[in-house]
């Protein structure tokens, strides 16, 4: 059953801990609650609100925030070697990924102890050491706000990119996500293209699921803070990708950056925007209430009374750093509302 809330704090719905309030939030279970509102109440503005892991707000919502509340998993089909299962919009992502793991099924392993519902995983189509969300997405099932009725899309027609998807274009103020569908395969599939991961895994003993995602546990745990204890949204900026003349120029001055292809693409380059903040200074930079994380520079975190303005001033200061040092441009991962 649907909950309304009006003129509620979002202190404790986002992950920044920034102060704001919203109109209008309403906790949903399924399509029918949805199709109600809409029939009823035909907002202008609204926006999905799952965990709040990677929304920055920067002012009072004057709109309709949907959080989705229903957290099923069911398991589609068992072949002995593939399993299909569909799993509901407000489902926990890294209990997701647990549950897989203890079942011995592979395809999501790397994804390990990132904050996430499972509806936000292909909106950013989020990843993390070599692996994506795409890869393991089969159906990307939404509640279609124009025609109020429910859809379904194929791992291709979601357009799925880096940090990108359909969802972040076409069906932008569009689409809410009720539920995803994923194949994994109990045949082992380690994906250890990282160096951090592969020495992990090896110290404990070779390649496992269990040790795969205890190694990417950890690696997290000692590079990310707790937004429990420390505000953040995890990465705040996406990793930039340029052309592969500006990579080799950079590489000419810097032999040590990290520098990743792009696959299916030769004329670019991924670089790691981590790397370029801590080379322009700035990791464990503070001003006042905000700063950039001392152990990872991708983050950037509120050390307590920090508004969302405070956050998107540091971010703005953090872009032109980058670009005076490297001339390359970075840009924010997390949603600016």
């Amino acid at each position: 059953m649907k909950r309304i809330y009006n003129n509620i704090n979002l202190a404790n719905r986002n992950s920044f801990g920034v102060v704001e309030m919203a109109s209008t939030l309403v906790e949903f279970e399924g399509a029918e609650e949805l199709k109600e509102y809409f029939e009823r109440y035909n907002p202008e503005r609204w926006y999905v609100l799952g965990a709040g892991n990677n929304t920055l707000f920067t002012r009072s919502y004057e709109g309709v925030l949907f959080t989705p509340i229903s957290r099923n998993r069911t398991i589609l089909k068992d072949d002995g070697v593939n399993v299909d299962i569909r799993v509901e919009a407000a489902h926990d992502w890294d209990e997701l990924v647990a549950w897989s793991v203890s079942e011995g099924l592979w395809g999501i392993e790397n994804l390990s102890a990132i904050p996430s519902s499972v509806g936000a995983a292909p909106v950013q189509n989020i990843g993390a050491y070599g692996a994506e969300a795409k890869d393991a997405i089969t159906v990307v099932e939404y509640f279609d706000t124009r025609s109020l009725e429910v859809k379904r899309l194929s791992r291709e027609e979601c357009h799925f990119a880096y940090r990108e998807s359909i969802f972040k274009q076409e069906l932008k103020g569009v689409a809410i996500i009720l539920a995803v569908e994923f194949s994994l395969s109990r045949t082992p599939k380690p994906n250890l293209g990282y160096g951090d991961v592969i020495k992990e895994v090896e110290a404990r003993g070779g390649a496992t699921l269990v040790n795969i995602r205890e190694a990417i546990c950890a690696i997290r745990a000692s590079k990310l803070p707790d937004p429990k204890v420390l505000g953040n949204a995890g990465s705040f900026f996406k990793n930039p990708i340029v052309e592969k003349e500006v990579a080799e120029e950079l590489l000419k001055s810097y032999p040590d950056m990290p520098h990743y292809p792009i696959a299916g693409d030769d004329s670019k380059v991924k670089l790691a925007a981590g790397w370029l903040i801590d080379k322009s200074g700035l990791k464990g930079y503070r001003d006042a209430a905000v700063g950039v994380h001392d152990r990872q520079a991708l983050v950037l975190v509120n050390h307590g009374g920090a508004t969302g303005g405070d956050v998107m001033r540091l971010a703005g200061y953090v872009c032109q750093r980058v670009k005076e040092c490297f001339g390359v441009e970075i840009s924010p991962e997390v949603n600016i509302l």
